[in-house]
C-alpha cells in the first residue's frame, strides 16, 4: 500500500514536504496534483522510477514524458528557449502550459523520443508542485494518472477522485491528497521548437489566452 500525504493546496507543510522529495530521491513514484489534472511522476534523475511510469501508462520507450521545472530561468537549463521563445513563455508560466522545446543534455534519454531532440516542460501553477520541486531541487516527470482501460478506452477525466486513487494505489509508492476536487482538462501543448512557425498541438486548459502570444 502507498503512503498517503494531506497537503494542504495552498500551504503545503514543510516536513511532509521533505519526506515526499526523500523519497522521490529514493526512486520512489506518486500520484500527485497539478494545475490541471492528477499525474503520475518521479524525480527526472531516476532511471529506475521513470522506467516505473512507463509501465503504468503502458507507454513505449519512443514516447517522450513531460516534466514540470520550478521556473523559466529552470526551464533553460533543460531545453533552448531562443528570445521568442522566452517572451512566449515569461506571459503564461506558471499555468496549465507544456512547452516543446529543443532539448539539452541534462535531459534523460529515457524521457526524449529518440527520433526528436526535442522536450516537453511545464511550470505548474500549483503550490504543492513547487513545494515539490523546491525541496527535491530537480525536475519532476508529469504524466496524467488516468490510465487506458483494458480496451484503450480512456476513463472519464472528472472521475471521482477516490476511484482514481483506487486504481493506481497498487501501482504507486505515494498518493498525495489535496483535499480539491480532480481537475478535468489537460494542459495546453504548445509547440515552440521553430521560431518561425510556434503553434498550439492540443488545445486544453487556459489555451484561449495565447492568441496574444503566438
Amino acid at each position: 500500500m502507498p503512503n498517503i500525504y494531506q497537503l494542504h493546496f495552498k500551504n503545503p507543510q514543510p516536513r511532509r514536504v521533505n519526506e515526499i522529495a526523500d523519497a522521490l530521491k529514493q526512486g520512489a513514484v506518486m500520484l500527485y496534483p497539478t494545475d490541471t489534472v492528477y499525474a503520475i511522476g518521479c524525480d527526472l534523475e531516476s532511471k529506475t522510477a521513470i522506467k516505473r511510469v512507463r509501465e503504468i501508462k503502458r507507454l513505449s520507450n519512443d514516447k517522450p514524458l513531460t516534466f514540470c521545472c520550478s521556473s523559466l530561468s529552470n526551464i533553460s537549463e533543460y531545453a533552448v528557449v531562443t528570445d521568442q521563445a522566452y517572451r512566449i513563455m515569461k506571459h503564461l508560466i506558471p499555468g496549465p502550459y507544456t512547452f516543446l522545446l529543443p532539448a539539452t543534455k541534462l535531459v534523460p534519454k529515457l524521457v526524449l523520443n529518440p527520433k526528436r531532440k526535442t522536450t516537453g516542460i511545464r511550470v505548474p501553477d500549483n503550490a504543492i508542485c513547487q513545494a515539490l520541486l523546491a525541496a527535491l531541487n530537480n525536475p519532476i516527470i508529469s504524466t496524467s494518472a488516468h490510465l487506458a482501460d483494458d480496451d484503450g478506452s480512456l476513463p472519464t477525466l472528472g472521475q471521482e477522485k477516490a476511484r482514481l486513487f483506487d486504481c493506481i494505489a497498487d501501482l504507486v509508492d505515494i498518493i498525495i491528497e489535496d483535499g480539491l476536487e480532480s481537475g478535468n482538462q489537460f494542459s495546453t501543448i504548445v509547440d515552440l521548437s521553430d521560431d518561425q512557425q510556434p503553434q498550439i498541438v492540443r488545445k486544453g486548459l487556459g489555451w484561449e489566452n495565447l492568441a496574444n502570444w503566438l
